[in-house]
């Protein structure tokens, strides 16, 4: 069987969270908003504003920082005591992640509000699980995907060019690891619906690819200058639709694992995500000994956007065997989705692959310096 998955409704433009409450009055009437702290008062304003005139009301919950079990279990209580018949996450990717899985909890439709367009989380039917110090714990799979995905372009923009950035690097990674699940014959991530991938989902992760080389730099420059174009829309849509349509229903396999991986070392822990996938896709370009050409080719947009190459721009600036060896574990641990590819992957063989990306990113900047 083959399945792909979609979000309800995607919404997205300048002002749209200005109608919040015509979009979403048939999905309930006590809201539990969630929020961090950077952009409550964002929420509280537009929805607050949307909802004069109805019965609609908004109870605002602050997120702690980290889509854990405990801050989950910790939202939900308060959703569930005060009544909430839906929910809505406004934020970042692990907030949003949160936000989905609280919903589940209380059985009840969730509304998703990116504030940055860091990642391809707002649409699937997916939370991604970490330990309260931040550290990845597991996929924690969904029923279905979001009801609605409003994505106000106004508010991105005003966003640090660096987020959009971190969204290409994590939407890069959708086509290669597309390929990979296609070449192998894999299920994809699509486990309310588990088969096999679709042309359609494969197409989509292709269409990513493409917008991302066509328009990523001219969209990055357009966020750098506080303005909206169509460069910065296309790519706000490819980091957040086109990616999360094509990670979910196209699959995943090595590039998530190695930043998984990445993940066990603190040091990592302030690079973004997107920023680690995206040196995941180097390592998996490695591991399918793709060609130099287009290895270089992938390096070639990393650095005119702005995406790291080396190990050092990950946090990783001296990092040793005995460290590099855990990432490569646990990049491999049984159920990773780096055993998708088309081929065994060992420990061993991601350890090398991991170091001679770094060699190649060090090689190429003395290069052209």
């Amino acid at each position: 069987m083959k399945s792909i998955l979609f979000p309800g409704k995607f919404l997205l433009g300048k002002g749209v969270l200005d109608s919040f409450s015509g979009y979403t009055t048939a999905l309930g009437n006590k809201f539990q908003v969630i929020a961090s702290k950077s952009v409550m008062e964002t929420a509280k304003s537009k929805i607050s504003k949307s909802f004069k005139g109805t019965d609609m009301v908004a109870e605002y919950t602050l997120f702690n920082g980290e889509c854990s079990h405990n801050e989950i279990n910790r939202l939900a209580k308060i959703g569930k005591k005060k009544g909430c018949d839906c929910v809505v996450g406004v934020g970042g990717g692990k907030l949003l992640d949160a936000a989905k899985a609280v919903a589940l909890k209380l059985k009840a439709p969730v509304v998703i509000i990116p504030t940055i367009a860091s990642t391809d989380a707002p649409t699937s039917a997916l939370s991604v699980i970490y330990t309260d110090d931040g550290v990845f714990q597991e996929y924690y799979w969904l029923p279905s995907n979001p009801d609605i995905v409003m994505v106000d372009t106004e508010i991105i923009c005003k966003a640090p060019s660096r987020f959009l950035v971190a969204g290409m690097g994590d939407a890069f990674a959708t086509y290669f690891e597309a390929r990979a699940v296609r070449n192998s014959n894999s299920n994809t991530c699509a486990v309310s619906a588990l088969g096999k991938q679709t042309i359609t989902a494969y197409a989509i992760a292709e269409l990513c690819y493409k917008t991302l080389l066509g328009d990523g730099l001219t969209a990055k420059l357009s966020v750098e200058s506080g303005a909206i174009t169509p460069a910065l829309e296309n790519i706000i849509e490819a980091n957040i639709l086109l990616s999360g349509i094509g990670f979910e229903s196209g699959g995943l396999a090595a590039s998530h694992s190695i930043h998984n991986g990445l993940t066990v070392l603190p040091q990592t822990h302030e690079a973004q995500h997107g920023e680690k996938v995206a040196f995941g896709v180097l390592t998996q370009a490695v591991l399918e000994n793709a060609s130099m050409d287009e290895i270089i080719s992938m390096i070639d947009f990393y650095r005119s956007v702005g995406l790291p190459v080396t190990l050092a721009e990950i946090g990783l600036v001296t990092a040793t065997e005995e460290e590099l060896r855990k990432v490569a574990d646990a990049a491999t641990v049984p159920g990773e989705t780096i055993h998708n590819e088309p081929f065994k992957v060992t420990s061993d063989m991601v350890l090398d692959a991991i170091k001679t990306v770094d060699a190649i990113g060090k090689a190429y900047i003395a290069a052209r310096e």
